[in-house]
């Protein structure tokens, strides 16, 4: 599970849950900003419009911008509002989103009161950042010559054997976009390429080429190693900010794993998707 917090991006749907539901605009909100048809407009909730519209604090909106969304704002309102008073909030897809909208904001919630109790602290981190440096793995620099067949393919590896340039019988015999750097592949990593390949590049020795073709579903490659290296892990400080991503990811999966094994849960067959969508009543 990749957790964000969606009180941002689920902002509009949870004020038009609210509209949509009645709720008491002031209750525990802050002074109202404005009136629509004679309602107090919710000012936290507009707030949270105003993070969500901008995808920054609130408070870094301009007044200029902050009268736009406000305009924005009072429209979704009587939009709301109207579908309240034709009884749109009692169909079932309405109200299915309604739902969905209320479990995602109270999901998050809980999340975000998990996370504040249990903060990530310096020596998780720096741990975290090991474990990711530890898994970063060797790079290589190869080059390859892709051709149709097995049968081309012993060809070309006898005439290098003989001696000639693998970079100039790649750019003449290749069939790969490669071909015009002399098939020369860059730098990668084994877990880039399709298994075969890697396997090959692992076990050649800098300098050497396949003594024989390698299949893959692209075709017959005749690979040689240029060279190899251990990449050159990025300073702790410069990575904290993501490092401290996967701390809190982790934390939450764990959190999440640890509620479902303390409930009852029981999956039935109308998890699965009906032949017919269910109409709007």
């Amino acid at each position: 599970m990749q957790n964000r917090y969606l009180v941002a991006g689920l902002a509009a749907i949870l004020i038009l849950s609210a509209c949509a539901k009645n709720s008491p605009p002031n209750a525990g909100a802050k002074a109202s900003i404005a009136t629509v048809n004679g309602k107090p407009v919710n000012a936290d909730a507009f707030e949270l419009y105003v993070a969500a519209v901008t995808r920054k604090p609130a408070a870094e909106a301009t007044p200029e911008i902050r009268a736009q969304v406000l305009d924005q704002f009072i429209a979704m309102q009587l939009a709301a509002d109207l579908a309240v008073k034709n009884g749109m909030e009692k169909q079932t897809a309405v109200a299915s989103q309604l739902a969905l909208a209320r479990m995602n904001v109270l999901s998050e919630a809980t999340l975000k009161k998990y996370m504040d109790e249990h903060p990530n602290t310096d020596a998780e981190i720096k741990a975290e950042y090991e474990t990711q440096i530890a898994a970063m793995g060797r790079q290589y620099h190869a080059r390859h010559i892709l051709v149709e067949s097995k049968a081309v393919a012993d060809g070309i590896i006898e005439r290098l054997k003989a001696g000639a340039d693998f970079a100039k019988v790649a750019e003449k015999e290749s069939s790969d976009g490669s071909a015009k750097q002399g098939g020369d592949l860059g730098w990668f990593s084994l877990s880039s390429m399709v298994p075969a390949f890697g396997k090959a590049v692992a076990a050649l020795e800098k300098g050497k080429f396949t003594l024989e073709p390698v299949q893959t579903q692209y075709g017959w490659h005749i690979i040689k190693l240029e060279d190899f290296r251990s990449p050159e892990p990025p300073a702790f400080e410069q990575v904290q900010e993501q490092v401290k991503g996967f701390v809190q990811r982790k934390k939450l999966q764990a959190y999440m794993e640890e509620l479902r094994k303390g409930a009852k849960v029981e999956k039935t067959a109308a998890a699965a998707p009906s032949e017919k969508p269910a109409e709007a009543k």
